[in-house]
């Protein structure tokens, strides 16, 4: 079906691009819904604080020295304790404590990590914490939508729209799913299940990058690349992207979408890298640009 004939998004959906400024303005709403998000008082831009728990017993509070410190006035001084015991982390809060679990008083609570859905979300004043878990390690995440992060955001500058970045790629699935080791910020490495490679040309030239699933129960591609403009004007340990699943053994990988990581706007997120056969000697002039100092 000719692409003229059909709205925008219709024509997103099976694959084709629409007009040229149909299209531009397709991918300028997908990046203000995408600021609105950076910018919400939930969104990366609050993140004020990631704090590593030990095995055993961890101090909440205002006080000095508390492993997870609360901004002064906004919880007890000595708030509780988180106890990690093997793979769980449970809570336990002193009367007077001045937090919520979920909106509501309590005493003790045995907190899902932000791996296992949906986290507990625990409240102070006006900080909201929660329990992260990275591969064998607990952590607690703190945001405060009065971050200075948040109030200083100016938006993310991005290179012009251009439809030459989005490309059509042939999907090589593998016989049997590859698990890989995806580096992270931290150091350490998380498994990740790969369906296959994508392989896609530009200007006659033909690259090939290898996509993840994160969540099977929705499945989309999710690509962690590097390239050559990274570190020069683009974020230095590289960017995202997503597509939809192969149809008919094709995916469209619209670069225009490239975003930055978490990392790219705070010292406290814990990102994923780009493994090494997903750095492009390609400069992809497209998608965000680097954020700048945070």
């Amino acid at each position: 079906m000719r692409c003229f004939l059909l709205p925008a998004l219709s024509c997103l959906l099976l694959g084709a691009v629409p007009p040229g400024d149909a299209y531009v303005a397709s991918v300028d709403a997908w990046h203000a819904e995408r600021t609105a998000r950076l910018a919400a008082e939930d969104g990366w831009l609050t993140l004020v604080g990631l704090d590593w728990l030990k095995p055993g017993e961890n101090t909440l509070g205002t006080a000095p020295g508390s492993t997870v410190l609360l901004p002064e006035g906004t919880a007890a001084a000595q708030a509780g304790t988180f106890t990690v015991d093997g793979g769980t982390v449970r809570l336990r809060l002193a009367e007077g404590s001045g937090i919520l679990v979920n909106g509501k008083p309590a005493t003790e609570a045995t907190l899902r990590a932000d791996v296992d859905g949906q986290p507990d979300l625990l409240q102070a004043g006006r900080i909201r914490f929660y329990v992260i878990r990275r591969g064998d390690r607990f952590g607690i995440r703190l945001k405060d939508p009065e971050a200075p992060a948040r109030k200083a955001f100016h938006g993310v500058a991005r290179f012009p729209v251009d439809a030459a970045w989005r490309v059509e790629a042939d999907f090589v699935p593998y016989a049997t799913p590859q698990t890989r080791a995806i580096p992270t910020v931290l150091g350490t490495s998380e498994p990740m299940t790969s369906p296959g490679l994508l392989r896609f040309k530009v200007k006659g030239r033909t690259y090939t990058l290898e996509p993840v699933v994160e969540d099977p129960a929705h499945p989309e591609l999710f690509l962690i690349f590097r390239d050559a403009t990274s570190g020069k004007t683009t974020y230095p340990a590289g960017r995202f992207l997503t597509a939809a699943m192969p149809k008919d053994g094709k995916v469209v990988l619209d670069f225009n979408r490239a975003y930055n990581p978490p990392c790219a706007f705070s010292h406290f997120a814990t990102c994923p890298l780009p493994p090494k056969r997903n750095e492009l000697r390609l400069a992809i002039r497209a998608g965000e640009k680097d954020y700048g100092s945070h």
